[in-house]
C-alpha cells in the first residue's frame, strides 16, 4: 500500500506532534534563558561574579547531555521505536521541570538542567521519524518545517520566559513542565509508531550508542560524512551569534535588552519563514545541492556583514541574509538520509545531533574568548570587534567547499514516482 493509502488526518497529526515536540524542546531550552541566571543568583546570596561562573558551567553541561544522549536515543529508537523514545523524553522532560521549579539548591538545580539536556536529546529521534514516514522528495520540506519549529520555540521562549519570570521567578518552569506533560499525552493518543518491527536494528549495539561511535558509523557513508562535516561547521558557526551577539551590539551599536529582543525576535521570524516556507516552495525548483550550496554562500554575506557591516542599517541588512542561509540546512539533512539504510536513521540522526552538542561545548567559549581578546588592549588588531563573525564567515567557506566535493556526484533533481516511499502508517502498531 503506499502513501496515499493513509488516513491524512492520522499522518497530518503525527507530523504535527513531531513539530510541537522540537518546539516545545526549543521552548525548553529559551524559556529559561532570561530567568535562569537570576535563579542561580539567588541561590548563591546575590553574588554576581559566583552566578556568570555557574551559568557557563550549565550551558556546557547542557549541551554535553545532548552529546551523549542524542546517539544513544537514536540507536535505542532504532531497536525500540521512535514512539516509546518520544514519550519517555517528554514525560522525563515534564517532570523535571518541576524537579527544577522546586529545587531548594544550586546542586538541585544543575542535576535538574542536566537531566533536561538529556530528554532534550529526543530531536535526533523525532528527525528520525520524518525519515521514516515521509517520502524521499518531500524530506527536504519536512525538515525545513522542523527548522521552522526551531525559530518558533527559539523566538517565543525568551520572550515567555522573559514574560513570566517577571511575575514570579520560577513561573517559567512550571508552565514549561505543563507543557511538556500536555503535549506527553496528546503524543499518546495521537502519535503511531513510525518503524515497524522489521525495519528495526536487529540488536542494540552500544558502539552506536555512545557518541563517538555514532559518528563513526559516518564513515560507512563517504557522501554522508562530507555532508555531516558541513552540518558541524553550520552548527560551530551559528555560536559566533548566540556567544556574542548581545555583547557586540553593546559594545558597537550601545543595544540594550530591548533592541536585541527585538532583533533576536526578527532573526526567528526570518528563520521560520525561511524554514518553513521558502524550502518547500524553492525546492523543487532548485534541488537539494543547489539549494545547499545557495544557503552557505548566502550565509557566509550574511556574517561578513554582520561582522564588518559600518552602519545600524547594513548590519540589519545581515538578518534576512543570513536567515537566508537556512535554506542549506534542511537538503542537507535530507540527502544525508538518502544514503542511510532504514534501520540506520536513529543513529545518524543522533550523530548529527551529537556533532551539534559538540559544536554547543566548544563554539561558545572559542567565540566569547575572541570577541573579548579583540576589544582589549592586546588586541592584534584593532577595530575588528566583528572577529567572531568573520570567524564564522570563514568556517562556511570552508563548508562550501566541502559540500561542493560531497556533494558533485549527487543525483539531479528528482520525480516523486521514481522514488520508493515509507512504509505506510496504517500497517504500524
Amino acid at each position: 500500500m503506499n502513501q496515499s493509502a493513509v488516513p491524512a488526518s492520522r499522518h497530518k497529526a503525527a507530523l504535527a506532534f513531531i513539530f510541537v515536540t522540537v518546539a516545545l524542546d526549543m521552548l525548553a531550552f529559551g524559556i529559561v534563558i532570561p530567568v535562569l541566571p537570576h535563579l542561580i543568583r539567588e541561590l548563591l546570596g546575590g553574588d554576581i561574579a559566583k552566578a556568570a561562573s555557574w551559568v557557563g558551567t550549565f550551558a556546557t553541561l547542557f549541551m554535553a547531555m545532548q552529546f551523549v544522549f542524542s546517539p544513544l536515543q537514536g540507536a535505542l529508537s532504532d531497536r525500540f521505536g521512535r514512539r516509546t523514545v518520544i514519550l519517555i523524553s517528554c514525560l522525563g522532560l515534564g517532570v523535571d521541570f518541576i524537579v527544577m521549579a522546586l529545587a531548594p539548591s544550586l546542586w538541585f538545580l544543575l542535576i535538574g538542567r542536566v537531566v533536561s539536556g538529556a530528554c532534550s536529546a529526543s530531536i535526533s529521534t523525532s528527525n528520525a521519524y520524518i525519515a521514516d514516514v515521509v517520502p524521499t522528495e518531500k524530506r527536504a520540506a519536512a525538515f525545513g518545517m522542523i527548522g521552522a519549529a526551531f525559530s518558533v520555540g527559539f523566538v517565543l521562549g525568551p520572550a515567555l520566559g522573559g514574560l513570566l519570570g517577571h511575575w514570579q521567578l520560577r513561573l517559567p518552569f512550571w508552565v514549561a513542565a505543563g507543557l511538556s506533560l500536555v503535549n506527553f499525552c496528546y503524543g499518546w493518543f495521537v502519535l503511531p509508531e513510525s518503524l515497524p518491527k522489521e525495519r528495526r536494528a536487529p540488536r542494540f549495539d552500544w558502539r552506536h550508542a555512545n557518541p563517538f561511535g555514532a559518528v563513526m558509523l559516518l564513515r560507512r557513508y563517504p557522501q554522508v560524512l562530507g555532508l555531516a562535516a558541513v552540518f558541524f561547521l553550520i552548527n560551530l558557526a551559528q555560536f559566533s551569534l548566540n556567544s556574542t551577539y548581545v555583547l557586540f551590539t553593546d559594545y558597537r551599536f550601545g543595544w540594550g535588552p530591548q533592541i536585541v529582543g527585538y532583533t533576536l525576535g526578527a532573526v526567528g521570524l526570518c528563520s521560520g519563514i525561511v524554514q518553513g516556507g521558502l524550502v518547500r516552495r524553492w525546492m523543487p525548483k532548485l534541488g537539494e545541492r543547489r539549494m545547499i550550496l545557495i544557503g552557505l554562500v548566502l550565509c557566509v554575506a550574511g556574517y561578513l556583514l554582520f561582522g564588518l557591516a559600518p552602519t545600524v542599517d547594513l548590519f540589519l541588512l545581515a538578518i534576512p541574509v543570513f536567515c537566508l542561509g537556512g535554506l542549506a540546512g534542511p537538503p542537507a539533512q535530507s540527502m544525508m538520509t538518502h544514503q542511510i539504510d532504514p534501520h540506520e536513521q536513529g543513529r545518524l540522526q543522533g550523530a548529527l545531533s551529537s556533532l551539534r552538542g559538540l559544536a554547543g561545548i566548544f563554539g561558545p567559549a572559542m567565540f566569547a574568548n575572541l570577541f573579548a581578546l579583540f576589544i582589549s588592549n592586546h588586541a592584534p588588531v584593532h577595530h575588528l570587534p566583528g572577529v567572531a563573525f568573520v570567524l564564522a564567515a570563514l568556517l562556511l567557506v570552508v563548508a562550501t567547499l566541502v559540500a561542493i566535493r560531497a556533494t558533485r556526484h549527487a543525483a539531479p533533481a528528482f520525480a516523486s514516482s521514481d522514488l520508493p516511499t515509507p512504509e505506510p502508517m496504517e500497517h504500524l502498531p
